[in-house]
């Protein structure tokens, strides 16, 4: 018979983490113990419980049926332990603690850690854990707290809303364009070098950025970092096509062909449900929504634009035709 009155929070945590990351390494990574712990504390769960939690393969922990079902019934009682520690946590009136916040290394880098110090004076309890991530980030499996991504996920058990809208151009250097000219329009482009991400490093659709612009570019140079991608650009080696708040300021990139080719990005924040209304994850939450609105760069509004860039591509087109 088994025997529930000695299941153990603990083991139950471990289970989760261990089937959220797939290998006992990750599981330790999070919970940071070693992996003998974690192997010790998931046998004792599928001794008490009677039944095999996960299939060992070569590849790491695969979850069976049955352990499947138990993690629905550990993620509910987890939801409950959260809401416990935070009702205590919140008993003294302030809003305290640590929230994990993920997005993408751009915006991280070159523009939200900026801003953490306003949000600082306001709670100094509070402390912030800037995670950047060139994949999507599940707040469901507790990877985040919150997610600020540049599409809306799809998911059960998550909260996501629209707080924002970002804008994307063209940028080269100086010793670029006097050594390559300035294209003048989207036809000139063809005749030019571009810096972009590596393609097949790409985890996220929504940063193939440079194909809403020119389909098929000469690629001079490639990395999986926006902060390269930019000095290398501004190193004289090609165009790049970079959002707004990432170029500001950067008297060694020229804006090229704003007025007629730019894309858009919108940025979402995301929440697990049972987290949406903690003290805590709200202060960062509204402080995001706040520091986005304020920003006009932040709010921008496509609908002229990409009328005006559907008539210009119209009118590329008809230029061709004619000139065959």
């Amino acid at each position: 018979m088994t025997e529930f009155n000695s299941l153990d929070w603990d083991d139950l945590k471990v289970f989760l983490h261990a089937a959220r990351g797939g290998s006992l390494g990750s599981a330790a990574r999070r919970l940071k113990v070693d992996q003998s712990t974690i192997s010790r504390k998931i046998a004792h769960l599928e001794s008490t419980l009677g039944i095999a939690l996960f299939e060992r393969l070569p590849s790491g922990l695969r979850v069976t049926e049955l352990g499947d079902r138990l993690l629905c019934h550990a993620e509910r009682i987890e939801s409950a332990v959260i809401a416990m520690r935070e009702d205590v946590q919140c008993s003294g009136g302030r809003t305290a603690g640590r929230v994990r916040l993920a997005t993408m290394e751009g915006i991280a880098s070159l523009y939200l850690a900026a801003q953490f110090s306003r949000l600082h004076r306001q709670h100094p309890n509070l402390i912030v854990e800037l995670l950047t991530s060139p994949q999507a980030v599940s707040v469901n499996r507790r990877e985040a707290d919150l997610f600020l991504s540049f599409f809306q996920p799809r998911g059960q058990g998550m909260v996501s809303e629209r707080i924002g809208c970002f804008e994307l151009g063209l940028y080269a250097s100086e010793d670029y364009i006097a050594q390559n000219g300035l294209p003048r329009s989207a036809a000139d482009l063809k005749r030019h070098r571009f810096i972009t991400y590596i393609d097949d490093l790409i985890q996220l659709d929504s940063v193939r950025w440079l194909d809403d612009v020119i389909k098929n570019p000469v690629v001079s140079f490639h990395s999986n970092s926006m902060i390269a991608q930019m000095n290398a650009a501004a190193g004289g080696l090609g165009l790049v096509l970079l959002p707004s708040f990432a170029a500001k300021g950067r008297c060694d990139l020229i804006p090229v062909l704003h007025d007629r080719m730019s894309t858009s990005r919108e940025l979402w924040i995301n929440v697990h449900t049972d987290l949406q209304f903690v003290p805590r994850i709200r202060a960062v939450s509204s402080f995001l929504r706040a520091t986005f609105k304020a920003d006009q760069m932040m709010q921008v509004d496509t609908s002229g634009k990409k009328l005006l860039n559907a008539l210009l591509d119209t009118e590329t087109a008809v230029s061709a035709v004619r000139s065959h």
